[in-house]
């Protein structure tokens, strides 16, 4: 799922692929909806399929209120840079130069006054801005306060928290903690893909990151079950306090591959890799 700034906040599990497949196939026997075969080309139960883009549905609305009224703008300051400038897609290199000075919670911290740095900080505030803690009350001000720029704080935690209501946290299969019922795992993980600078001018920074993610609740009797999107966020930066923060942000759907014919895996399986595989520091 994905938020933004000026009502392009994602989808509805929380994060918006609003177009994306699910992994899911019929379910058997069992109650596993993630099952263990393929994916099927066609044939799904048309309840199941509403249920999905019910979800969906959900996220994008709260993703959309929490944003009314912001400063984001989808647009960019200037002209776009030509393919030569900073705009212009390069691979992912050591320079010698370290990303980040540190952490300030689970979030990177420190970034450089620089190109390197302002992407490395879009990518890695992308991740925050996606995950599953944003759902929780106690997580959610943390990252809010961590990520944006001072200015921004206060409005930006009034209207999440706002979105993120216990009503709308229900319609998720949460509890008014963000938390999934017992046996359940709520899962939000984004990961950038690339990242792009707009615009860099100043103490101000526009870009891209392009990102692919998993959301939904792994679950035998979940009735959303984790499946992948693909989306690009568009961030707004600004120099404040020695580091990059948040001063705006959107979000649009794709760039999306052609999906692959995987094999899924079990509800057990989703949750497992979920406690097992911790996430990254992204740095560009």
């Amino acid at each position: 799922m994905s938020l933004s700034d000026d009502g392009g906040y994602g989808g509805d599990g929380h994060r918006g692929p609003e177009t994306g497949q699910t992994r899911t196939r019929l379910p058997g026997g069992d109650g596993d909806l993630y099952g263990s075969g393929r994916r099927p080309r066609a044939g799904m139960s048309s309840r199941n399929l509403v249920t999905i883009v019910g979800v969906i549905v959900l996220l994008l609305a709260a993703i959309a209120f929490a944003n009314r009224d912001g400063s984001g703008n989808s647009e960019s300051g200037g002209d776009s840079p030509k393919d030569t400038g900073p705009g212009a897609a390069r691979p992912t290199a050591p320079t010698g130069t370290k990303p980040v000075t540190g952490k300030n919670g689970q979030i990177a911290s420190g970034f450089a006054k620089t190109e390197q740095g302002a992407q490395s900080a879009a990518a890695n505030y992308a991740v925050a801005l996606v995950s599953a803690n944003i759902l929780k009350p106690g997580e959610r001000h943390a990252i809010v306060q961590q990520v944006f720029a001072p200015a921004k704080v206060d409005d930006m935690q009034s209207r999440l928290d706002a979105a993120y209501s216990t009503a709308f946290l229900k319609k998720l299969g949460l509890d008014a903690k963000g938390d999934a019922a017992p046996g359940m795992t709520y899962v939000s993980r984004t990961v950038p893909v690339g990242t792009k600078l707009v615009k860099l001018q100043g103490d101000t920074a526009d870009l891209e990151v392009w990102c692919t993610g998993l959301f939904g609740t792994a679950g035998a009797k979940s009735t959303t079950p984790v499946t992948s999107d693909w989306f690009t966020m568009r961030l707004q930066l600004k120099w404040a306090g020695g580091d990059w923060k948040v001063d705006g942000f959107s979000q649009q759907d794709g760039p999306a591959p052609v999906n692959g014919d995987d094999k899924t895996s079990g509800a057990d399986q989703i949750a497992k890799a979920v406690e097992q595989y911790g996430g990254f520091t992204y740095a560009r």
